[in-house]
């Protein structure tokens, strides 16, 4: 009887740890040198004036740098905005975008300044996504679904390509769950919050842009050319809740969305100084995105 009892303990033990065991998940993107992966990423840009729809195909390759180990190697194709294909520039054709969710690969914004204003967002958008699942994967507490981390940031990311885009900046820390781990169909769930840091970094060009439009510091400037002669001026609070699937076999992204909505304050300018402005206009940008893996051998629609 002693025995059995003992016995029965044991075995109750080994399947408890056996079922703690298979609930911990380490978030690790397995690379393969030669290894193709494509996207295709369609979004949603409501502005003040207008709604932007795209979509376009992020295609990729694996190689080895010597200095940073495994990256993949993104080109873009077949943009469409509002249903109509839209033509890329050769520049915009052979522009090459180098990511990677290796832990030791330094993440960066690539020079936007040859390429159409219109591919921006899906290539910082792409960047972003990678961005959060590379921090994810460097957090030592998400291995169980319902983890959460909290990591301080703040500094400031640019999205501006020098002559349409004269400065664009926002900063954010992030706020991280790993919302669910669904073992039967390898996936994990990740969530990431970018929500406007206690104190902004940002460099905004102007006194007027200080005042906070918001219940935080405004955290994110934008200063576009705009008709004739004058400079549009916005100044806002930003967040993102960014939501991501990730393979547990592979690591590799499998899906993502993204929720961005901006609370702009808007103003435009006769002076590059940004001093003598019109009546300030409040609005919201709000920006939906997803991104979902494609077959990469298959052909682009």
């Amino acid at each position: 009887m002693r025995f059995t009892l003992v016995l029965g303990f044991f075995v109750f033990s080994y399947a408890a740890i056996s079922q703690v065991a298979q609930s911990t998940v380490k978030l690790e993107r397995h690379y393969k040198d030669g290894e193709v992966v494509a996207y295709r990423m369609r979004g949603i840009n409501q502005g003040h004036n207008r709604t932007i729809r795209y979509e376009a195909r992020a295609n990729g390759s694996v190689a080895k740098d010597q200095n940073q180990g495994f990256l993949e190697e993104f080109t873009w194709s077949d943009l469409e905005t509002n249903g109509q294909s839209f033509t890329m520039s050769e520049p915009s054709q052979h522009f090459k975008e180098d990511l990677s969710l290796a832990p030791g690969f330094q993440l960066t914004v690539p020079d936007l300044s040859k390429v159409q204003p219109i591919l921006i967002g899906p290539i910082t958008d792409l960047l972003a996504f990678y961005a959060d699942v590379q921090l994810s994967m460097r957090q030592d507490h998400l291995t169980h679904a319902g983890d959460h981390v909290f990591v301080k940031h703040g500094v400031p990311s640019s999205w501006a390509d020098g002559s349409y885009v004269l400065v664009g900046q926002d900063a954010v820390d992030f706020d991280i769950t790993l919302e669910s781990v669904d073992h039967a169909a390898q996936v994990a769930t990740v969530v990431v919050r970018h929500v406007p840091p206690a104190q902004s970094q940002i460099k905004l060009p102007a006194a007027w842009m200080l005042s906070p439009i918001g219940s935080a510091p405004n955290n994110w400037v934008e200063v576009e050319k705009g008709s004739d002669g004058k400079t549009v001026a916005e100044v806002g609070l930003e967040t993102f809740e960014d939501k991501i699937r990730v393979s547990l076999a592979t690591g590799r992204i499998e899906s993502a969305t993204m929720e961005n909505p901006v609370e702009v304050l808007q103003r435009d300018c006769e002076d590059a100084a940004l001093t003598v402005c019109g009546t300030p206009i409040r609005y919201q940008i709000r920006r939906q995105i997803s991104l979902e893996a494609v077959n990469p051998t298959a052909n682009s629609k």
